[in-house]
């Protein structure tokens, strides 16, 4: 009680009690003609009997153009993703009923296979009705007049619904996982019970919307039969957890997840965007706590494992609500997550995309989205590109990756009163801590959505555990900077007392275990360990219960330590370097890579992409050092620093630099431009518009090739998909202007309608093309 009063904050979790940990019946089970296993205990995932954190990103192949699946992927996997998720939409693969299309963007076998090829599991949400904005939630159009109610157990319903597993399941042939593909789960339906969708064929009229639903689990166990009946065979089946939704928890996994960002409210809402909770630490994993914002299981939490599929890795923008996604919302969501219980992470989106256009409905988004756009301001743009919540999201993923084991085994230990914390409050110092009584996780948040946290300046954090006491003194963290610091960590036999400083990841070399570290914004790094068993730090002999090492702040370092368990090195990178960190496997060994710019591996050459700044040059640095025996592409100089030996690799100027091109106004908002035909050899080029209005539009030889709500932000169109249409007319831009003191007058006698406005707002200020290239590498 004398250090609690002493401290700021204190968390006694040296009488936690440690979780039952049983695994789950044969129902969420799977094994592969090898031997490998995938199951579930109550609170992970497992492989081979091992503890696996899935990171599962949505990522909907019918929405990308084919030419763009295996970047996607491989973007993916280096982000620290290892399970794709994807809707199949119904009504994108059989719009004519009975008239079934798998080819071009709808060929879900051969983006499987891809996914197969790099080694990424996928769970195929299957629907029928599956929403993520698309027209009738998926469901045709033509089942708007059957003589029968959707999302019903009846005869007209199932047989439809069968027959769509039916022509699904010849597609996932041999890509199961008990075939040895990559196919590991299948959710059935969506949000049943818990959400509609517009009916696109009457809304706007008289308001129908697809039903949500009434026949409860009876109705998901029934599709679940359906589809086995039809050889969806795979490990687990899953099903959407929350808002009371029918979930028959003993034959599926209920999937939770969270948003910060709501525009579906302003269908009848109107001020200003409330603040959320969701960035408060609450308990998803605790029988004594039965519920909690979000979180209302029809099941004991600790039966089930908590984990997710629907966190906000974005939000596409509404007609009634424009905003600019703040990334750092994308891994705050995520620090929540974990520190809660979650040990399987999922997001939707991870990946945006394009709808394809339709035969009898040209555009098969829902009304209140764009026509076309479904780029969700994700991790991954719709034309592949990559946003500061990609290597955010990857760091933070590095840890769950590369210690699963410390990770996963660990119980939520709230501050008491923790839960009660309001949005609205930004003084007090949000945290929480994962642990098993001795050692573990300390989590720190402060990012609040719609508002601004404080700059939290050296406060302590007092934890009491079964080895004693664990004082974090003088913690200070930026606004809108989450954090994981372990303590009483095990590092190759050396205790880490605590670090304040987030962990990266370990490699085991011929002489020494290396250890990565990244600072967080705002936080002076300290690392603090038992000095027990060390003899040496950075070659000076040391004697003494207790080590403390501070790095300066503003750049790497090593910290070398040597005892009885032989050396430990510690990099501690800086944040702009954790944002650079990933890693490869190149022949069955581990490689850092740390470079400043979007980069793929696709198990023989590594891709650089062209940097999205006005630069053309990146570093790439490689830990441990290998040569490079090809570049193609590009030019490069080796760099040699204090810690890492890699390359400079330079572009030429055309490559890399935006172009303002001219443009013409050709009528009231409407505007063209040419594309130059030089770029032909890039990967991507895009077309950049800033312009001021109500909405976008793009058009070649009348054809919509891109829309946009207009939210302030730059509007990017990726071109390389209609490098034929550009390259023989030029590109309309149609800006609708933003109207004020509009109406209608429709005072003639003679059924004259007239729009009439005082003022239209439209206009656009300029337009770039940015150009997408990438060099080829090969290490050796």
């Amino acid at each position: 009680m004398e250090m609690e009063n002493k401290m700021n904050n204190y968390l006694n979790i040296k009488d936690c009690v440690k979780k039952n940990i049983f695994p789950l019946s044969e129902k969420f089970y799977g094994k592969d003609p090898v031997g490998n296993e995938i199951g579930f205990t109550n609170y992970y995932m497992t492989m081979n009997g091992n503890p696996y954190f899935g990171i599962s990103g949505e990522c909907h192949y019918s929405r990308i153009h084919e030419s763009e699946w295996e970047d996607t992927i491989l973007k993916m996997k280096m982000g620290g993703i290892n399970i794709i998720a994807t809707y199949c939409f119904w009504n994108h693969h059989e719009e004519e009923e009975g008239v079934f299309r798998f080819d071009g963007c709808r060929n879900i076998r051969a983006f499987i296979q891809l996914c197969q090829k790099h080694g990424m599991y996928v769970i195929v949400r299957i629907g029928p009705f599956d929403h993520g904005e698309v027209r009738n939630g998926g469901l045709p159009d033509w089942l708007y007049g059957k003589p029968f109610d959707v999302r019903s157990i009846n005869d007209g319903f199932i047989f439809y619904t069968k027959r769509l597993y039916k022509n699904f399941a010849e597609q996932f042939q041999g890509l199961y996982f008990k075939d040895g593909g990559p196919i590991i789960g299948a959710q059935i339906e969506n949000e049943y019970m818990h959400s509609g969708a517009p009916w696109e064929m009457t809304t706007g009229v008289t308001n129908e919307w697809v039903p949500g639903g009434s026949d409860g689990n009876a109705y998901m166990l029934k599709l679940k039969e359906l589809a086995i009946g039809e050889g969806i065979v795979t490990p687990f089946y899953t099903c959407t957890g929350w808002g009371g939704a029918a979930a028959p928890t003993d034959e599926m996994l209920p999937l939770w997840g969270g948003y910060a960002f709501w525009p579906w409210i302003f269908y009848n809402y109107r001020g200003e965007h409330p603040l959320t909770p969701e960035y408060i630490y609450r308990e998803y994993h605790n029988n004594d706590v039965p519920a909690t914002y979000n979180f209302e299981p029809a099941y004991e939490p600790e039966s089930l494992p908590y984990s997710c599929c629907e966190m906000g890795g974005g939000m596409t923008c509404y007609y009634q609500y424009r905003f600019q996604l703040p990334y750092e919302s994308v891994d705050a969501m995520a620090n929540i997550k974990l520190a809660g219980g979650c040990n399987f992470l999922g997001y939707y989106m991870y990946r945006g995309g394009t709808n394809p256009k339709g035969v009898r409905n040209t555009y098969l988004n829902e009304c209140q989205c764009p026509k076309l756009s479904y780029d969700y301001q994700a991790a991954i743009g719709e034309y592949g590109q990559t946003r500061p919540s990609y290597y955010r999201l990857r760091a933070l993923h590095m840890l769950t990756k590369n210690f699963p084991n410390e990770f996963c085994k660990t119980v939520t230990i709230l501050p008491e009163g923790s839960q009660e914390i309001q949005p609205s409050d930004v003084d007090t110092l949000r945290y929480a801590v994962r642990t098993d009584g001795t050692s573990g996780f300390l989590f720190i948040n402060n990012y609040q959505d719609h508002t601004e946290c404080k700059e939290k300046q050296n406060t302590n954090i007092a934890l009491d555990t079964q080895k004693g006491e664990v004082l974090f003194k003088d913690i200070s963290i930026s606004a809108g900077e989450e954090v994981i610091l372990p303590f009483n960590f095990n590092m190759a036999g050396y205790e880490l007392r605590y670090a304040k400083a987030q962990l990266l990841s370990v490699i085991t070399e011929k002489d020494s275990t290396t250890y990565f570290f990244f600072m967080p914004e705002g936080m002076m790094p300290e690392f603090v360990w038992n000095g027990e068993n060390i003899t040496s730090v950075n070659g000076k002999t040391l004697k003494s219960p207790e080590i403390r090492v501070k790095p300066v702040a503003t750049q790497a370092s090593v910290t070398t330590l040597d005892g009885i368990h032989g050396k430990v090195k510690v990099i501690l990178l800086t944040r702009a370097q954790s944002l650079m960190y990933s890693e490869i496997e190149w022949q069955q060994e581990k490689v850092v890579l740390l470079c400043d710019t979007a980069i793929t591996y696709d198990g023989d050459n590594l891709r650089l992409e062209t940097p999205a700044i006005e630069n053309n040059e990146v570093m790439l640095y490689i830990y441990p050092n290998h040569s490079i025996t090809e570049l193609q592409g590009a030019i490069m100089n080796t760099v040699v620093d204090d810690i890492f030996t890699g390359v400079k690799i330079r572009w030429e100027d055309r490559q890399c630099r935006s172009i303002e091109l001219p443009f013409q106004n050709v009528g009231v908002g409407k505007y063209t431009v040419n594309i130059p035909k030089e770029f032909h050899d890039c990967r991507e080029l895009l077309l950049q518009i800033k312009y001021q209005g109500d909405i976008g539009q793009a058009f070649v030889n009348s054809e919509m090739i891109s829309d946009n709500f207009c939210n302030g932000d730059i509007w990017e169109i990726g071109l390389k998909k209609h490098w034929d249409l550009v390259m023989n007319a030029p590109v309309t831009i149609v800006v609708t202007p933003l109207k004020k003191g509009s109406s209608v007058n429709v005072s003639s006698t003679m059924a004259g309608r007239l729009e009439e406005n005082n003022e239209q707002i439209e206009s656009v200020d300029r337009i770039h093309i940015k150009p997408v290239y990438q060099a080829s590498i090969k290490l050796k």
